[in-house]
């Protein structure tokens, strides 16, 4: 047998060390499924001040790492912990640029110095990785705050015999973040002037770091096979179209996975009622919980209730959902949803609560626990995203007996199959067009099949079979891996004067 595919995986956040969204529960349950495979997967991301104060072992490995930030070289300390899994996870500390209160920005917006702050990790990851031996085949980067990985090792390390045979992938988790910055910036990232230029870093006349990582990356992957296509179009694509069309063969979809040790209706600790999945006596208990918790009407526990948990933005519906929230009222159905966002979102649907209160519940802000208790105590689930890569709410509602109705777009379309009443295939409810009529629509069907309870519960049994689990998407990962190794070892890719 030969040595374990050695990988560096880096990523801005990490579940549970630290989260703003669904990229720190990739990053932190793909390393799992990776490692129980046999790679050797090694993990790093800046230390955050929320990381101080949680109750994890973590012990000053380095005191003095000397990592570049445009003239100056300063020091950073190295940290690292063990999962239960034994996977080694590294933090890198310095305090001025990372003890914060958040990770990217607060309420006035990004933080002015983040393309310095993750210059300042991706210089560091890289850096360590030398110092303490750790020959990587392949660095995994995720989102803009990492694309500048590949850009140093094809241009600052490109002639380093220590990277010689290093590959590297970069995943797209949501090409609407781009790492924008002012041509003004470049010294300070360290990125040689000899790279901006419309084939390298530069973009309109600035700098793009998601766009450092879909030029220098040997492979592409992003959250689900449709998210891949849709991206390549100006529609969704966000102005990364054109590039995306010429690394088009590099480019991969792989579905993101469901983390069924976190989402699991039977051993779920946020539960009055745990249950085994598909057991409506389980769900009924759930739904009448909820409706409590939340000042419902006790008369929804016989009428439909949808839940929705979300960011409250335009991006995820919010618009769409506020002019057909009246309509369900008029239905005699619930609705409860859970989030934060935008502002004029925030309010709108808090307005709506005032006004029809008993019928629709609303809580702004982050709760874990909560979100638990509404998966399993809804009926349907609704994801009305105008865009979305993968999601990962629509496959945790399948385990919990929750029916998702979604739109038709990126991972939402790969994931969910719409009900079929002839046949009784599908796993739920979708819509193309975005626009509040088709998700009236949706819903309606949905409403009139959960009237006909052994036609629902047939519907809930063909979501059960749905199996999203990570091991999946990691053996994929796993096969773009081996490939990218071979190549690299053949000489294939990988030149050290062109970009691309």
């Amino acid at each position: 047998m030969g040595e374990a595919t050695k990988v560096w995986f880096l990523s801005p956040e990490v579940e549970p060390f630290a989260k703003t969204g669904g990229l720190a529960d990739v990053a932190g349950a793909l390393p799992r499924a990776l490692r129980s495979m046999g790679l050797d997967v090694r993990v790093g991301l800046p230390y955050y001040r929320r990381i101080k104060d949680q109750p994890v072992s973590i012990d000053l490995i380095l005191e003095k790492l000397e990592v570049p930030l445009g003239d100056l070289k300063l020091p950073c300390k190295v940290l690292e912990t063990k999962t239960k899994e034994g996977i080694r996870v590294y933090f890198f500390e310095r305090e001025d640029l990372f003890d914060r209160p958040q990770l990217y920005g607060n309420a006035e917006g990004d933080y002015y110095d983040n393309l310095e702050r993750f210059s300042f990790f991706c210089r560091g990851a890289i850096l360590f990785a030398k110092m303490i031996g750790f020959s990587f085949d392949v660095v995994h980067c995720h989102d803009w705050q990492t694309g500048l990985v590949p850009a140093y090792l094809r241009s600052v390390y490109r002639n380093d015999p220590f990277f010689s045979h290093a590959g590297s992938v970069f995943t797209i988790h949501n090409i609407g973040y781009q790492g924008l910055f002012p041509r003004a910036k470049l010294d300070a990232c360290g990125i040689p002037p000899r790279e901006f230029h419309p084939d390298g870093i530069e973009y309109w006349g600035g700098i793009s770091l998601l766009k450092a990582g879909l030029v220098y990356s040997d492979v592409i992957t992003t959250v689900s096979p449709r998210y891949s296509v849709e991206i390549q179009a100006p529609e969704f694509g966000l102005g990364m179209e054109g590039v995306l069309q010429k690394r088009a063969q590099d480019l991969h979809g792989i579905l993101n996975g469901a983390d069924y040790s976190a989402w699991d209706p039977g051993k779920d600790p946020h539960l009055v009622a745990p249950y085994e999945p598909g057991s409506a006596d389980g769900k009924k208990k759930n739904k009448l919980a909820l409706i409590e918790e939340m000042n419902l009407e006790a008369s929804l526990k016989a009428r439909p209730l949808l839940g929705m948990i979300s960011r409250l933005s335009s991006q995820k519906g919010c618009d769409l959902l506020v002019q057909v929230l009246e309509n369900l009222v008029g239905l005699d159905a619930g609705v409860v949803i859970l989030g934060s966002g935008e502002e004029k979102y925030e309010t709108m649907l808090l307005d709506i609560s005032r006004q029809y209160p008993g019928r629709v519940a609303v809580r702004i802000g982050f709760d874990d626990p909560l979100a638990h208790r509404i998966m399993a105590g809804a009926d349907m689930l609704l994801v009305p995203s105008q865009y979305e890569p993968c999601g990962l709410t629509q496959m945790y509602a399948l385990r919990y007996g929750t029916v998702p109705v979604v739109r038709a777009t990126g991972g939402l379309d790969d994931t969910i199959v719409d009900f079929d009443p002839l046949e009784k295939t599908g796993n739920g409810f979708k819509f193309g067009p975005y626009e509040a009529k088709p998700l009236l629509k949706a819903i309606l069907r949905a409403i009139d099949v959960f009237k006909d309870g052994e036609t629902w519960q047939g519907l809930i049994r063909n979501g059960l079979k749905e199996d999203f689990s990570w091991d999946r998407s990691a053996r994929k990962y796993a096969e773009i891996y081996d490939s990218l190794v071979r190549r690299k070892r053949e000489g294939e890719i990988g030149g050290p004067e062109d970009p691309v």
